[in-house]
């Protein structure tokens, strides 16, 4: 018996790249082959990472099994003055502090990259990709990008999300 594979979807905010992950996921329900989840980071209250700060912290812990629990993620979040938003980076650390092995999160996990920006939001995918890979997670090569005033292109997406579907069913 195969146990079914996870793919998280992190949304970074409440407004666009939320409604981009929700899209994200009604396209990955529809192959009806792996179990999906929608996550907002705004819906964890957590406070700046700062040296010697007290690490046990219920929501870190509670965010951090959600990230254990999955097989792999998209992340969708848009470009903040040319890299990543503050509230992945700080969620990224609580992360990496409330976990047996700082990479457990993220380790051997399989990810996409996605962004609905005013931009390109090239910066960020450039600059994320290379802090998941730093982190031990193997990122697809293929990003989705929504810039501003432009719709999902669902045809390119769906050939990316096929792509991590079949990885994860390895």
């Amino acid at each position: 018996m195969t146990t079914e594979k996870k793919i998280l979807l992190v949304s970074a905010t409440k407004g666009k790249n939320y409604k981009l992950a929700q899209d994200l996921k009604e396209i990955i329900d529809n192959t009806n082959t792996v179990d999906t989840a929608v996550i907002n980071l705004d819906a964890y209250v957590l406070p700046l990472y700062m040296p010697d700060i007290e690490t046990e912290n219920e929501t870190a812990s509670a965010l951090s099994a959600e990230f254990e629990k999955a097989d792999g993620f998209v992340f969708c979040a848009p470009e903040y003055n040319g890299g990543l938003p503050p509230i992945l980076t700080n969620a990224f650390t609580w992360i990496s502090v409330t976990t047996a092995n700082w990479r457990d999160g993220f380790k051997d996990k399989y990810a996409v990259i996605a962004t609905c920006s005013s931009g390109s939001g090239q910066r960020f995918m450039v600059a994320f990709r290379s802090q998941l890979e730093y982190m031990g997670t193997l990122v697809m090569p293929k990003t989705i990008a929504v810039a501003n005033g432009q719709s999902l292109n669902r045809k390119s997406a769906e050939r990316t999300l096929q792509r991590l579907i079949h990885l994860l069913s390895k």
